[in-house]
């Protein structure tokens, strides 16, 4: 704990920082760090300072060596036991490249058409969180927006396993959640979980040995994927948000709003055009 405060001093430049609270409202969660060695697997049980500790073995935990990790405390007072282990490299199989346009009404649609739906995992439970907060119910609170994370990074995990099982090179928009978790849209935004999608892509890929790349995606929604070009018939601002399906005046191509810009964001991984994608 000395070392990780003296290091987060150094990196955020000050003598003295409040980075951990033992009471009070701003209570920091539990957390024991230790190195390399300090923790064993035993008898089947985690051996810490010669204290044994019973855990959920759900990995197999007998087969790999302890490198350094923690103990950690959630929101709802469980503790978990996490540790950093080898583990022998898998490479990816998957040969196909794919484009991820991620949006709010679809959370990730393929350019190969292949989707992940909006969740809603916040809005089915928002009339059930709104009541027990009111009733100062802070149990059901933790429980339920713990239930929201998980439900969330269920279906994030099993979209970017299917991905990265079967796909070479992987591209992805640059679209910002942060800036847009401050606007209207910002319950929407936060639900879809962009952010957490291309850091699971992004880390997954990197172990599976998968080309992950993130590009700009402007103007890939107006631009048609066929003739590279932007007609007078594309989606435009905010008023264009509804269109769903559109035809290129150009070539004559119809497309389906995000697949196309799907289709867009992984020919800027490739770098197919010569010129890039035109602007306005």
């Amino acid at each position: 704990v000395a070392d990780e405060y003296v290091t987060r001093r150094k990196q955020f430049k000050k003598r003295q920082l409040r980075w951990r609270c033992s009471g009070g409202a701003r209570r920091s969660l539990g957390w024991v760090p230790f190195k390399v060695g300090a923790a064993v697997w035993k008898n089947g049980q985690v051996v810490f300072n010669r204290q044994h500790f019973k855990v959920w073995d759900s990995y197999g935990l007998v087969g790999f060596k302890f490198r350094s990790g923690s103990f950690n405390e959630d929101s709802r007072g469980r503790w978990y036991f996490n540790v950093v282990v080898e583990v022998d490299r898998q490479l990816s199989p998957g040969q196909d490249a794919v484009g991820i346009d991620l949006g709010l009404k679809t959370t990730a649609t393929c350019s190969d058409g292949d989707r992940l739906e909006s969740g809603r995992f916040y809005r089915d439970l928002e009339r059930a969180l709104g009541t027990a907060q009111r009733a100062g119910k802070k149990a059901r609170v933790r429980a339920i927006h713990a239930r929201i994370a998980n439900r969330r990074k269920d279906a994030l995990h099993k979209f970017s396993n299917a991905l990265v099982a079967r796909c070479g090179v992987i591209v992805v928009g640059d679209v910002n959640s942060l800036k847009l978790a401050k606007t209207r849209m910002a319950k929407s935004v936060l639900d879809a979980g962009w952010g957490q999608l291309k850091t699971m892509l992004e880390y997954k890929c990197d172990h599976a040995g998968t080309v992950f790349k993130v590009v700009s995606e402007r103007n890939t929604t107006q631009t048609c994927s066929s003739c590279k070009q932007l007609p007078d018939s594309r989606p435009r601002g905010i008023a264009g948000l509804g269109i769903r399906e559109w035809t290129c005046c150009g070539c004559g191509a119809t497309h389906d709003r995000d697949v196309n810009a799907a289709k867009n964001i992984l020919a800027l991984g490739h770098e197919r055009p010569v010129v890039g994608i035109p602007a306005f």
